[in-house]
Protein backbone atom coordinates (compact mmCIF):
# COMPACT_ATOMS: atom_id res chain seq x y z
CA UNK A 1 0.00 0.00 0.00
CA UNK A 2 1.41 3.34 -0.89
CA UNK A 3 1.45 6.04 1.73
CA UNK A 4 -0.97 7.98 -0.58
CA UNK A 5 -3.49 5.40 -0.52
CA UNK A 6 -2.80 4.74 3.16
CA UNK A 7 -3.44 8.34 3.82
CA UNK A 8 -6.95 7.87 2.05
CA UNK A 9 -7.98 4.99 3.90
CA UNK A 10 -7.18 7.14 7.32
CA UNK A 11 -9.40 10.04 6.27
CA UNK A 12 -12.19 7.80 5.20
CA UNK A 13 -12.17 5.88 8.55
CA UNK A 14 -11.75 9.05 10.35
CA UNK A 15 -14.48 10.75 8.66
CA UNK A 16 -16.44 7.49 9.74
CA UNK A 17 -15.48 7.80 13.29
CA UNK A 18 -16.85 11.38 13.16
CA UNK A 19 -19.78 10.62 12.08
CA UNK A 20 -20.43 7.43 14.45
CA UNK A 21 -19.32 9.86 17.25
CA UNK A 22 -22.05 12.44 16.12
CA UNK A 23 -25.09 9.34 16.15
CA UNK A 24 -23.89 8.58 19.91
CA UNK A 25 -24.25 12.43 20.31
CA UNK A 26 -27.61 12.16 19.11
CA UNK A 27 -28.49 9.05 21.26
CA UNK A 28 -27.30 10.66 24.26
CA UNK A 29 -28.78 13.76 24.30
CA UNK A 30 -32.34 12.44 23.17
CA UNK A 31 -32.79 14.20 20.19
CA UNK A 32 -34.74 10.95 18.39
CA UNK A 33 -38.22 11.42 20.95
CA UNK A 34 -41.38 11.30 20.08
CA UNK A 35 -43.82 14.82 19.59
CA UNK A 36 -40.54 15.46 17.20
CA UNK A 37 -41.21 16.28 13.66
CA UNK A 38 -38.18 14.67 11.41
CA UNK A 39 -37.47 18.08 10.00
CA UNK A 40 -36.90 19.06 13.95
CA UNK A 41 -34.68 16.24 14.60
CA UNK A 42 -32.59 17.46 11.48
CA UNK A 43 -32.44 20.66 11.82
CA UNK A 44 -30.94 19.79 15.68
CA UNK A 45 -28.74 17.15 14.76
CA UNK A 46 -27.48 19.76 11.74
CA UNK A 47 -26.45 22.24 14.89
CA UNK A 48 -25.38 19.45 16.94
CA UNK A 49 -22.64 18.65 13.97
CA UNK A 50 -21.46 22.42 13.78
CA UNK A 51 -21.30 23.00 17.47
CA UNK A 52 -19.25 19.77 18.35
CA UNK A 53 -17.77 18.86 15.33
CA UNK A 54 -17.60 21.16 12.59
CA UNK A 55 -19.87 20.08 9.98
CA UNK A 56 -20.99 22.72 7.47
CA UNK A 57 -21.63 20.60 4.58
CA UNK A 58 -23.32 17.72 3.66
CA UNK A 59 -22.74 16.15 -0.18
CA UNK A 60 -26.25 14.32 0.40
CA UNK A 61 -29.74 15.48 1.78
CA UNK A 62 -29.79 14.81 5.21
CA UNK A 63 -32.46 12.30 5.71
CA UNK A 64 -34.98 11.54 8.93
CA UNK A 65 -37.41 9.06 8.36
CA UNK A 66 -39.73 7.70 10.81
CA UNK A 67 -43.08 5.72 10.82
CA UNK A 68 -44.89 5.14 7.49
CA UNK A 69 -41.91 7.01 6.20
CA UNK A 70 -39.27 4.63 6.94
CA UNK A 71 -40.89 2.69 3.87
CA UNK A 72 -39.15 5.38 1.22
CA UNK A 73 -36.44 4.97 -0.83
CA UNK A 74 -33.19 7.83 -0.63
CA UNK A 75 -34.89 9.65 -3.34
CA UNK A 76 -38.26 9.97 -2.03
CA UNK A 77 -39.05 12.71 -0.34
CA UNK A 78 -42.18 12.14 1.68
CA UNK A 79 -44.07 14.42 3.80
CA UNK A 80 -42.66 15.69 7.27
CA UNK A 81 -44.28 13.57 10.09
CA UNK A 82 -43.98 14.00 13.76
CA UNK A 83 -42.38 10.94 15.41
CA UNK A 84 -44.81 8.67 17.95
CA UNK A 85 -44.22 7.14 21.05
CA UNK A 86 -43.84 3.62 19.62
CA UNK A 87 -42.08 4.43 16.12
CA UNK A 88 -39.32 3.24 14.49
CA UNK A 89 -36.99 5.80 13.00
CA UNK A 90 -34.01 6.03 10.84
CA UNK A 91 -30.75 8.39 10.25
CA UNK A 92 -29.10 8.66 6.85
CA UNK A 93 -26.46 11.67 7.25
CA UNK A 94 -23.73 12.03 4.60
CA UNK A 95 -21.46 14.59 6.27
CA UNK A 96 -17.84 15.97 5.54
CA UNK A 97 -15.17 15.91 7.76
CA UNK A 98 -11.84 18.01 6.68
CA UNK A 99 -12.95 17.49 2.36
CA UNK A 100 -13.85 13.28 3.43
CA UNK A 101 -17.38 12.22 3.00
CA UNK A 102 -18.58 10.42 5.30
CA UNK A 103 -21.81 8.24 4.88
CA UNK A 104 -23.82 6.67 8.24
CA UNK A 105 -27.04 5.11 8.58
CA UNK A 106 -28.29 3.76 12.09
CA UNK A 107 -31.86 2.84 13.14
CA UNK A 108 -33.95 3.86 16.55
CA UNK A 109 -36.91 1.85 18.01
CA UNK A 110 -38.85 3.90 20.46
CA UNK A 111 -41.18 1.43 22.57
CA UNK A 112 -40.76 -1.90 22.77
CA UNK A 113 -42.97 -3.11 19.47
CA UNK A 114 -41.23 -6.98 18.65
CA UNK A 115 -41.48 -6.58 15.31
CA UNK A 116 -39.76 -2.73 14.68
CA UNK A 117 -37.10 -4.62 16.71
CA UNK A 118 -36.35 -7.38 15.01
CA UNK A 119 -35.85 -5.23 11.20
CA UNK A 120 -33.70 -2.99 13.31
CA UNK A 121 -31.81 -6.40 14.79
CA UNK A 122 -32.01 -7.68 11.59
CA UNK A 123 -29.67 -4.48 9.66
CA UNK A 124 -26.44 -5.35 10.99
CA UNK A 125 -26.88 -8.90 10.64
CA UNK A 126 -27.79 -9.13 7.00
CA UNK A 127 -24.96 -6.02 6.44
CA UNK A 128 -22.45 -8.24 7.78
CA UNK A 129 -23.34 -11.20 5.69
CA UNK A 130 -22.97 -8.98 2.73
CA UNK A 131 -19.54 -7.77 3.63
CA UNK A 132 -18.72 -11.11 3.72
CA UNK A 133 -20.10 -12.11 0.06
CA UNK A 134 -18.14 -8.72 -1.07
CA UNK A 135 -14.83 -10.07 0.87
CA UNK A 136 -15.41 -13.99 -0.79
CA UNK A 137 -15.58 -12.36 -4.29
CA UNK A 138 -12.83 -10.95 -6.08
CA UNK A 139 -15.02 -10.74 -9.20
CA UNK A 140 -17.86 -9.25 -7.63
CA UNK A 141 -19.81 -6.54 -9.39
CA UNK A 142 -22.48 -4.14 -8.09
CA UNK A 143 -25.33 -5.78 -9.71
CA UNK A 144 -24.49 -8.92 -8.28
CA UNK A 145 -23.90 -7.73 -4.58
CA UNK A 146 -27.22 -6.23 -5.07
CA UNK A 147 -28.41 -9.50 -5.71
CA UNK A 148 -26.52 -11.29 -3.07
CA UNK A 149 -27.83 -8.59 -0.32
CA UNK A 150 -31.53 -8.80 -1.66
CA UNK A 151 -31.47 -12.50 -1.34
CA UNK A 152 -29.58 -12.60 2.12
CA UNK A 153 -32.53 -10.12 3.43
CA UNK A 154 -34.99 -12.96 2.25
CA UNK A 155 -33.11 -15.17 4.18
CA UNK A 156 -33.46 -13.50 7.23
CA UNK A 157 -36.98 -13.09 6.72
CA UNK A 158 -36.87 -9.69 5.39
CA UNK A 159 -37.51 -7.31 1.88
CA UNK A 160 -35.04 -5.72 0.78
CA UNK A 161 -36.61 -2.16 0.35
CA UNK A 162 -33.42 0.43 -1.45
CA UNK A 163 -33.07 0.75 -5.34
CA UNK A 164 -29.12 0.58 -4.52
CA UNK A 165 -27.56 -1.48 -1.99
CA UNK A 166 -24.51 1.32 -1.77
CA UNK A 167 -21.91 3.85 -3.62
CA UNK A 168 -18.19 4.60 -4.11
CA UNK A 169 -17.10 7.49 -1.47
CA UNK A 170 -13.89 9.23 -1.16
CA UNK A 171 -12.71 12.52 -1.24
CA UNK A 172 -15.67 15.64 -1.79
CA UNK A 173 -17.14 16.26 -4.26
CA UNK A 174 -18.07 12.71 -4.25
CA UNK A 175 -16.12 10.35 -6.55
CA UNK A 176 -17.39 8.56 -9.45
CA UNK A 177 -16.35 6.13 -12.03
CA UNK A 178 -16.26 7.29 -15.58
CA UNK A 179 -19.03 5.99 -17.70
CA UNK A 180 -22.66 5.63 -17.27
CA UNK A 181 -24.15 6.52 -13.83
CA UNK A 182 -24.94 2.95 -12.38
CA UNK A 183 -21.36 2.29 -12.70
CA UNK A 184 -20.89 4.15 -9.23
CA UNK A 185 -23.48 1.91 -7.39
CA UNK A 186 -23.71 -1.09 -6.01
CA UNK A 187 -27.27 -1.99 -8.08
CA UNK A 188 -28.76 -3.67 -11.09
CA UNK A 189 -27.24 -2.79 -14.36
CA UNK A 190 -23.90 -1.80 -12.42
CA UNK A 191 -21.49 -4.04 -14.14
CA UNK A 192 -18.56 -2.33 -12.06
CA UNK A 193 -16.36 -5.03 -10.57
CA UNK A 194 -15.90 -3.64 -7.03
CA UNK A 195 -12.52 -4.82 -6.03
CA UNK A 196 -10.80 -3.12 -9.08
CA UNK A 197 -8.91 0.01 -9.27
CA UNK A 198 -10.35 3.39 -10.58
CA UNK A 199 -8.65 5.57 -13.68
CA UNK A 200 -6.17 7.59 -11.49
CA UNK A 201 -4.68 4.13 -9.90
CA UNK A 202 -5.86 3.74 -5.77
CA UNK A 203 -8.33 1.90 -5.02
CA UNK A 204 -12.30 2.01 -4.98
CA UNK A 205 -14.08 2.50 -1.59
CA UNK A 206 -17.31 1.55 -1.26
CA UNK A 207 -20.30 2.24 1.26
CA UNK A 208 -22.59 -0.53 1.74
CA UNK A 209 -26.15 0.28 2.67
CA UNK A 210 -29.24 -1.65 4.02
CA UNK A 211 -33.03 -0.87 3.95
CA UNK A 212 -35.19 -3.43 4.86
CA UNK A 213 -38.87 -2.73 4.66
CA UNK A 214 -42.06 -4.88 6.15
CA UNK A 215 -44.79 -3.59 3.50
CA UNK A 216 -47.87 -5.18 5.91
CA UNK A 217 -47.08 -3.24 9.09
CA UNK A 218 -45.92 -0.39 7.37
CA UNK A 219 -42.44 0.56 8.71
CA UNK A 220 -38.52 -0.07 7.57
CA UNK A 221 -35.22 0.23 8.62
CA UNK A 222 -31.78 1.32 7.49
CA UNK A 223 -28.15 0.62 8.31
CA UNK A 224 -24.92 2.09 6.45
CA UNK A 225 -21.22 2.08 6.69
CA UNK A 226 -17.87 1.23 5.18
CA UNK A 227 -17.63 -1.63 3.41
CA UNK A 228 -14.21 -2.42 2.22
CA UNK A 229 -12.09 -0.58 4.68
CA UNK A 230 -11.97 -1.80 8.17
CA UNK A 231 -11.03 0.45 11.24
CA UNK A 232 -8.01 -1.26 11.58
CA UNK A 233 -6.35 -0.54 8.95
CA UNK A 234 -5.69 3.07 9.43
Amino acid sequence: MTSEEASRIAQLIAAEESAEALFDEVTTRGLVAAGRTELDVSAAIRELAAERFGVTRYWHKRIVRAGVNTLEPYRENPPDRTIEPDDIVFLDFGPIFAEWEADFGRTFVLGDDPEKAEIRDSLERVWLAGRAAFDADPDITGDSLYEAVCDLAADAGQVFGGEIAGHLVGDFPHERIPGDKVASYIAPGSRTRLHDHLVGGHPAHWILEVHLVDKRRRFGGFFEQLLDIRRDER
